[in-house]
């Protein structure tokens, strides 16, 4: 039942009426603090009348009390995005793209986290908005450009990197960037100065990223706010999501990047120079058009050498909260088989037997954790590798060939580019790519589909036509 207190002035007059709606108690027993509203009365009615009005008052906000209509306007957007959060996670949510998730909330909330869920409107978001495309803004984006020879550094000072990695709790990938004259966080370069004993300025100097963000980062700043708030709309607590009656800048999809066959030629020529775990993993991803973390995945019980196929149902992936960890596929769809061609399959099992041959020689040393490609620095031997090692060496692979940059995703856009321009049906396409639907194959290759179009008709013309002509 509605509470109702009257508010009077100095002189004792009635000024006004607090409704008050007991909440409840929250998990622990502790009592949560009430809906209320504040009531005034009439000046121009009678006391009845306004004694009528202010019971109706009351009828009608406990009754959408308890409906979940009021609205909470003591919550900040801060306080319900960790909620919300919680909720994603608990809804299945990847743990990487919390991560990043996470990453994002941190410009967000510099933004509107101090904001009432009730205070947000559309203009409170395009504002912000605006301001993200302006130079500067990056809050997450302070790093330290290395300047010294960190390598020549490590050794004066007659610290392993391995070393380095164990006393500073920072990752290996980061601190080989820092060898190759990479910028680090500043966070990391910190905890590598401390470990190291000298000052930050010794090694490092401050930069901070001042680019403007793209519209396509702007627009995953705005689902991540709109699924936010979405939540608080569908749980009542607020009247209406204001993202959804926002403008965030537009976007056009950017066109997949790919290699044109002779480039792919170039490539797997230059691959016969290279060792023979790098060669079967980069062979691996031209053929199969996988995702980086889908070949990294891959353990030896996944190939039936019977079939010529391997088993895609596993994504291996990087944070830095938790380091290198196992993860099923990015969707349901994506766990699938591919077949594979007999020179792959033949590289395959030249590929098993010195795998074999290296993890005897590790002897006790070696981890047997059964994945296909796996680390071979000390005290590692056998483990899984980091995902983003595959970049690091295609870089490295492509300025000693001079064949310009190379990313792992291209192959996976080459492949289906390919299998598109030889016309092959696209439900297959999808299905080896493991979309969750053929649209989104559609919507990605969009722009090859119609060049093959323009092949198809000239190659109608051909047969149809111009052989009758001549």
């Amino acid at each position: 039942m509605a509470y109702i207190e009257p508010r009077k002035n100095k002189k004792g007059e009635i000024i006004a009426y607090r409704i008050r709606v007991n909440k409840g108690y929250d998990a622990n027993g502790k009592k949560l603090n009430p809906y209320q509203m504040t009531f005034k009365p009439d000046p121009d009615k009678s006391d009845r009348q306004n004694a009528k009005a202010l019971n109706e008052t009351a009828v009608e906000f406990e009754k959408k009390c308890k409906q979940g209509y009021v609205a909470d306007s003591k919550q900040t957007f801060r306080a319900y995005s960790e909620y919300a959060m919680r909720m994603k996670e608990r809804a299945g949510v990847k743990h990487s793209t919390l991560v990043r998730y996470e990453a994002m909330l941190k410009d967000i909330n510099t933004e509107i986290g101090h904001l009432r869920l009730t205070e947000i409107r559309p203009q409170t978001l395009n504002v912000f908005y605006e301001s993200l495309e302006k130079t500067g803004v990056r809050k997450t984006a302070e790093r330290a450009a290395v300047r010294v020879d960190f390598k020549e550094f490590l050794k004066s000072k007659k610290i392993t990197q391995e070393e380095l990695h164990k006393k500073s709790g920072v990752g290996m990938m980061t601190i080989r960037s820092a060898i190759n004259g990479g910028n680090i966080l500043l966070e990391k370069a910190q905890r590598l100065c401390d470990t190291l004993g000298v000052p930050l300025t010794k090694l490092f100097i401050k930069v901070r990223d001042k680019s403007v963000l793209s519209n396509k980062t702007i627009r995953e700043y705005h689902r991540l706010i709109s699924s936010i708030l979405a939540l608080a709309d569908k749980e009542m607590i607020i009247p209406f999501n204001p993202a959804a009656k926002a403008t965030p800048p537009k976007t056009k999809r950017p066109k997949v990047n790919y290699f044109e066959f002779e480039d792919i030629e170039r490539i797997v020529k230059c691959l016969e120079k290279e060792p023979l775990k790098w060669k079967t993993l980069i062979n691996l991803l031209i053929i199969t058009g996988a995702r980086r973390g889908e070949i990294m995945g891959l353990k030896w019980d996944a190939v039936d050498w019977e079939k010529s196929r391997i088993h895609i149902h596993l994504n291996l992936l990087y944070t830095s909260d938790r380091g290198i960890y196992e993860d099923t596929t990015k969707t349901e769809e994506s766990e699938r088989y591919i077949t594979l061609p007999q020179e792959t399959m033949q590289l395959l099992r030249e590929y098993r037997k010195w795998y074999i041959t290296t993890s005897t020689a590790y002897g006790s040393r070696w981890h047997n954790t059964g994945f296909l490609f796996f680390q071979e620095r000390s005290g590692y031997e056998g483990m899984p590798m980091n995902p983003d090692s595959v970049n690091i060496w295609l870089r490295s692979f492509s300025k000693r060939h001079e064949l310009g940059h190379i990313n792992p995703h291209a192959f996976r856009h080459t492949m289906a580019s390919l299998l598109l321009h030889g016309n092959m049906d696209i439900a297959a396409i999808s299905k080896r790519l493991g979309h969750a639907k053929i649209t989104t194959t559609l919507d990605i290759y969009s722009h090859i589909m119609k060049e093959s179009d323009s092949e198809s008709a000239e190659t109608i013309a051909d047969i149809v036509l111009r052989k009758q002509m001549a």
